[in-house]
């Protein structure tokens, strides 16, 4: 395996044996090396493609030497259509990295998006730019913030949802419903939460409240995100999915089935 193999995937606790790509150097600090590693190759969404894309790198890489166990590797990827995201990796050997064979694995990586380049693709509207955000914040070891947006995007989409269908978000004197409550008031009328965790919505609410109120640290952030994300991810997909089948069956002329309806 190459060091581009590595740097292609999204970042792993393991480390992994990669072929040499700094044998036999000094390995000083501030040394900077040219690599000849291959493209490193990441997905993007491409604003002016209006696709996932695959972004590559351009020429050889290069690294500066932190010691002789930590790197720094800076690089642009490409789209064919020439937009581009920089982007940085810290990467750390297990053994001496100047080895024939060393155990390497990703520490940090931080992208810088563009206008032109986002994460996740525009399919759900507005609410991928959170996205981005929650995504972003989790690649740069930010578990806390990382989970404050997906919490923010849960309450978006259940009070998109219960104003789409008239459901009430405010008690009598004007003040806003608790989540719960709003939250129990729009299940009994439509599903937005998937039914593999249809009597869990609450509780995902609670979990990602938990950073909110000082109960998680970052490591605990960052250990618990990708599994609440693919949660907040179903809840999406749940709300779309339903929109599109009602959209469908009214281009049919067939009747509203309340029971159907999100």
């Amino acid at each position: 395996m190459r060091l581009s193999d590595i740097l292609s995937k999204p970042p792993q606790n393991d480390y992994t044996q990669v072929d040499g790509f700094v044998q036999n150097k000094q390995g000083k600090v501030g040394q900077k090396v040219d690599l000849s590693v291959g493209q490193v190759m990441l997905n993007y969404y491409c604003e002016h493609c209006e696709d996932l894309r695959t972004f590559h790198s351009q020429g050889n890489l290069s690294c500066i030497f932190i010691d002789k166990y930590l790197i720094s590797i800076d690089c642009v990827l490409t789209c064919n259509c020439g937009a581009n995201v920089p982007i940085w990796f810290l990467v750390e050997s297990e053994n001496d990295i100047t080895s024939q064979a060393p155990k390497i694995r990703i520490l940090r990586k931080n992208e810088r998006l563009s206008e032109k380049v986002r994460i996740n693709s525009l399919k759900y509207g507005e609410i991928a730019l959170l996205l981005d955000k929650a995504e972003l914040a989790y690649r740069n070891g930010l578990g806390a913030g990382a989970i404050v947006y997906l919490r923010k995007i849960f309450e978006i989409v259940l009070i998109e949802t219960a104003q789409s269908k008239g459901i009430p978000i405010h008690n009598s004197k004007g003040k806003r419903l608790d989540f719960k409550t709003m939250l129990n008031n729009v299940e009994e009328q439509c599903h937005v939460i998937p039914f593999e965790f249809s009597k869990n919505g609450y509780k995902l609410f609670g979990e990602l409240s938990d950073v909110v109120h000082g109960e998680y640290d970052e490591n605990l952030g960052l250990a618990k995100f990708e599994p609440l994300h693919r949660l907040v991810i179903g809840i999406l997909d749940n709300v779309k999915n339903s929109g599109e089948l009602q959209n469908a069956k009214k281009a049919l002329g067939w009747p509203e089935n309340e029971e159907d309806t999100i």
